[in-house]
């Protein structure tokens, strides 16, 4: 089945492409069954790659697909006596159980990283773990298809958006054009261009990643070529984001804001990835002629389709072994526990809408307001409540707003602050987390920062309410959620902030002491809201 090069031709000694009916029944069983462990997630996968930033993700597991038989070639034909399939056995079933894990979370996420996980398994069930770990760069790849979590793409989504907005920005000052930034706000006097989060690169970040490690998989060079073209990929597409907002501020100056909307922004965008590209190959060609003996640039890939075909026809010489009807049951077992196990939904929560919160409490008197449509959507939440509060005994007021979300599962969530507080252009002189005792004896965790912005200054509290536990960390709340979700069937939870300005000449701890008193009356009404 092998050729003098080592180069495998997919035919066997008899001249049959050896296929073998049963064992592809077998497999065929063995995915139906899985499929319906991880379709929660398959399903979320299509949500996801209907937004721009993922868009690239069909294309995956086509390219991860060519990678697989252009590694074929060199992995030789699999014995029926292999005997090195069961350690797949384990990871199918580790990867099974991750799937239902996100099926009882309802974190679909989860599942899908559990079917990359199970991909690889079956591979080591089908070729023997000795060959199947060849096939990890394959498999490796299909990572790319996948969304970033929530607490992961907003941090990354804002942190690229800065990024982008700070060069942007001096590009156009470089040509002398007067402009001021002001969070993510470029600011050209007449117009005013928002840096939003379709701005941030992300949805050239992801496929150029994407090449890149294509293009370091097929590159014959030394290993420190291919190290530097996977590197390179993201530093690239971010300074080429940057360009592209530093044009637009050019062009926004010289003929109008129309040169950031439309046709053009989108034609715009696919230049750049193009140059991204384009600069990866003119990297590696650079790198070339810097070798001893280089070579054309077309020598150094190894693309070849010559018998693909008979790579694709050995998939149907799968051997039905004990290990893949093992891998079959396995699943089919899972899904038949799930099938027939009591049906449970989201637990109810008995709570106030936010809207009935009061605007007068005690000493304090507020005015409620409504977001701006676009934050809301951003937002996200069920349900919120936004008022800013008065009390004459203070000598400036506290803003509360109580972000409630029936549930953090499924792509939703809570943002954190710590995202959101320097995109919208506040400079953090402090940030810790500490706990604060009230009048009543209760004692809350909160992150206490101190941000400003031009001659304003505020005092920030902010936390988590869980279901019963008070968090300060995003991640610690993010953990919880899981658990409680996969446990009591409950992964609601709200963001609770409260905010006063601080006065030209007051102190951080006079202002911190406000509210503190704010949170004296505030405290007694929200269970009503926010129920434990």
């Amino acid at each position: 089945m092998s050729t003098a090069s080592g180069i495998d031709t997919g035919v066997a000694p008899d001249g049959s492409l050896g296929i073998r009916p049963l064992g592809t029944l077998f497999f065929l069983f063995a995915c139906a069954a899985a499929a319906v462990v991880f379709w929660s997630g398959l399903e979320s996968l299509l949500v996801a790659w209907a937004r721009p930033e993922y868009s690239h993700g069909p294309l995956i597991p086509l390219v991860s697909g060519y990678l697989f038989l252009h590694e074929m070639r060199r992995v030789p034909p699999v014995a029926v006596s292999e005997r090195q399939r069961w350690p797949g056995v384990i990871v199918v079933f580790v990867a099974l159980a991750i799937g239902l894990l996100g099926q009882a979370a309802r974190i679909p996420d989860i599942s899908t990283y559990g079917f990359i996980l199970w991909v690889g398994g079956m591979i080591l069930i089908c070729f023997g773990a000795r060959r199947g770990i060849l096939f990890w760069a394959a498999v490796l790849h299909l990572v790319y298809m996948l969304p970033l979590p929530q607490f992961i793409y907003w941090p990354v989504s804002v942190y690229l958006q800065t990024v982008s907005s700070q060069v942007g920005v001096a590009l156009i000052a470089f040509v002398g054009i007067p402009v001021f930034l002001d969070g993510n706000v470029i600011d050209l006097g007449v117009y005013k261009l928002q840096v939003a989060e379709a701005c941030s690169g992300l949805r050239y970040l992801f496929p150029v990643l994407s090449f890149s490690y294509i293009f370091a998989l097929l590159y014959r060079g030394p290993i420190w070529h291919k190290v530097v073209l996977l590197v390179s990929a993201a530093p690239i597409t971010v300074l080429m984001n940057s360009f592209r907002i530093g044009v637009i501020g050019v062009l926004v100056d010289n003929f109008g804001i129309e040169q950031a909307e439309g046709f053009l922004h989108a034609f715009e965008g696919w230049i750049i990835f193009i140059a991204c590209v384009a600069i990866l190959f003119g990297m590696a060609i650079v790198m070339q002629r810097l070798t001893p003996n280089p070579k054309r640039l077309a020598d150094t890939l190894d693309i070849d389709f010559v018998g693909i075909d008979r790579q694709i026809a050995r998939v149907l010489g799968i051997v039905p072994s004990a290990a893949l009807i093992a891998a079959g049951l396995i699943a089919a077992s899972i899904v038949a526990v799930v099938q027939f196990a009591p049906a449970r939904g989201v637990t109810a929560v008995d709570r106030e809408p936010l809207v009935l919160f009061p605007v007068a409490m005690a000493e304090w008197t507020g005015r409620a307001q409504r977001l701006e449509p676009e934050i809301e959507r951003v937002l996200g939440a069920d349900d919120y409540h936004s008022a800013s509060y008065q009390s004459a005994a203070e000598q400036a007021p506290v803003d509360l707003f109580v972000a409630y979300y029936n549930k953090q599962t499924e792509g939703s969530g809570i943002h954190s602050p710590e995202v959101c507080i320097p995109q919208g252009g506040w400079e953090v002189s402090e940030w810790q987390a500490r706990t604060v005792q009230l009048a009543s004896g209760q004692i809350i965790p909160v992150n206490m920062a101190v941000i400003s912005k031009g001659l304003s200054r505020q005092v920030v509290y902010y936390w988590f309410e869980q279901r019963g536990r008070r968090l300060t960390s995003d991640y610690a709340a993010k953990a919880y959620t899981l658990w409680d979700s996969a446990m009591t069937g409950r992964s609601d939870g709200a963001l609770i902030r409260i905010v006063t300005p601080m006065g030209t000449t007051e102190a951080p701890e006079a202002a911190e002491t406000r509210l503190k008193r704010f949170m004296d009356t505030t405290m007694e009404v929200l269970p009503r809201f926010v129920p434990d």
